[in-house]
């Protein structure tokens, strides 16, 4: 989540107690990655909602498996998936095939979860490139077991130039005991891996440094808004995300361009 002064796309501010809601601080906020256009929504390359196409694209990267509680998954979500798909799309996208597998994982996890939900790979792939840069922000690359070489954590989350949100987790996550900050390649605050952290790798663990993990909370998390098969869907899921028009403009732009 972000301040619109300082953040990447802009998030309007909401109370303390909203932001618990929320999914992302957004660690493009802080990396430069973007021009102020882009913060304030006047880019000419974000599309218009009309445009937006919700549905996953290439093809779908492997079939369903029967459907299956959410509660706890034995094994990895990335190991759903077909390597020949991800030789090529990651070829043709530029992704890092790992994190494209937790990417596509966790879209064809919540096909048996959440049927009724229609969350594409595309759309999870575009949130962690704006957020992280698929794992790779600051030079680093995402490892077999789906950890980002480098850790990804933003900015103190200490009332200055973005919200002021006190310690949650004790320093667990962010290795701060003062105040929050996002942690890893969804960037996820504390507050919220706290409601919603999932174990996508199937180790027992729930950390949203890990990619499986982080990307099945997230798909989750936009699931839970409802169905994402029509742009109205869409584009409330992803604004569940990020309390931004401008940023469901750039996600909607970076999902589209991996179906060109």
């Amino acid at each position: 989540m972000s301040h619109e002064t300082g953040a990447r796309l802009g998030l309007e501010w909401i109370s303390i107690a909203a932001l618990l809601g929320l999914a992302v601080w957004g660690v493009s906020a802080w990396v430069g990655l973007a021009t102020a256009n882009h913060r304030h929504g006047h880019s000419a390359a974000v599309i218009s909602a009309a445009e937006v196409v919700p549905a996953p694209a290439p093809a779908d990267p492997a079939a369903p498996a029967e459907p299956t509680a959410p509660a706890v998954l034995a094994v990895s979500i990335a190991s759903r998936v077909d390597s020949a798909w991800l030789d090529r799309v990651s070829s043709g996208t530029g992704i890092p095939r790992r994190a494209l597998a937790a990417y596509a994982g966790a879209s064809l996890a919540l096909a048996t979860e959440r049927p009724g939900c229609h969350l594409g790979w595309s759309t999870l792939a575009a949130i962690g490139h704006v957020e992280s840069d698929d794992g790779r922000h600051g030079g680093g690359v995402v490892s077999d077991t789906g950890y980002p070489s480098l850790p990804i954590v933003g900015p103190a989350l200490d009332g200055g130039a973005f919200a002021g949100i006190h310690d949650s987790d004790g320093g667990e996550w962010d290795g701060d005991r003062a105040w929050d900050h996002a942690v890893g390649p969804f960037q996820f605050i504390p507050q919220t891996w706290r409601a919603w952290g999932a174990d996508g790798n199937g180790d027992g663990l729930a950390d949203p440094n890990q990619f499986d993990d982080a990307a099945l909370t997230a798909a989750r998390y936009l699931c839970h808004a409802g169905d994402l098969s029509s742009v109205d869907g869409w584009r409330r899921a992803v604004r569940s995300y990020n309390h931004s028009d401008s940023y469901v403009d750039e996600i909607a732009r970076v999902a589209n361009s991996y179906r060109s």
